[in-house]
């Protein structure tokens, strides 16, 4: 099964999921990424705000900044991807592809050792990530390559295996529920 197949594929799954069946997963999967060792030591948090039937992570994020993190979520500019500091994750507005993004340009996060939750449509457990296409976050951590990285997933997404290309970054940790 090609890319394409199989973003099509994940997607129908996704949109069959209920309103209670993400909800229900994605407090799951946030009581499993407070639990990792990457969250208990992590300062930074750079997190994405769902889009569609993504994993719900406002509840994580909001947790984050009372556990006294930081927390950032992606902006883009044309074809790169910054992270925006966030003190109050309902100041956004639709931006590209229709994903949520701050409404401010600033103040940019400047963490190198942030963590970095990582969106996605399909996953291995090496850690081999499909994404929506754009190559963002690829770009960005090309650029930014110390960064730990989780990816938060339905059962469903997880796979025995990925084909990937030269340019595809894996994923530090993949929690599924």
């Amino acid at each position: 099964m090609n890319k394409q197949e199989l973003r099509r594929m994940i997607r129908q799954q996704k949109r069959a999921m209920t309103i209670e069946q993400i909800e229900a997963k994605s407090a799951e999967l946030g009581r499993l990424f407070r639990q990792t060792e990457a969250y208990r030591h992590a300062r930074t948090i750079y997190g994405y705000l769902p889009y569609n039937q993504e994993v719900r992570t406002v509840a994580m994020l909001e947790q984050a900044m009372a556990d006294g993190k930081r927390v950032a979520v992606p902006k883009c500019y044309g074809d790169e991807m910054r992270f925006i500091f966030m003190e109050d994750l309902s100041r956004v507005e639709k931006g590209y592809a229709g994903i949520p993004e701050p409404t401010a340009d600033g103040p940019v996060a400047d963490d190198e050792t942030a963590l970095v939750l990582m969106p996605g449509l399909a996953f291995d457990r090496q850690g081999h990530r499909i994404g929506y296409g754009g190559g963002f976050y690829d770009k960005f951590l090309a650029a930014e390559p110390n960064h730990p990285t989780l990816a938060l997933c339905y059962d469903f997404q997880m796979l025995d295996h990925l084909e990937t290309e030269e340019f595809d970054i894996p994923v530090d940790t993949v929690l599924w529920a």
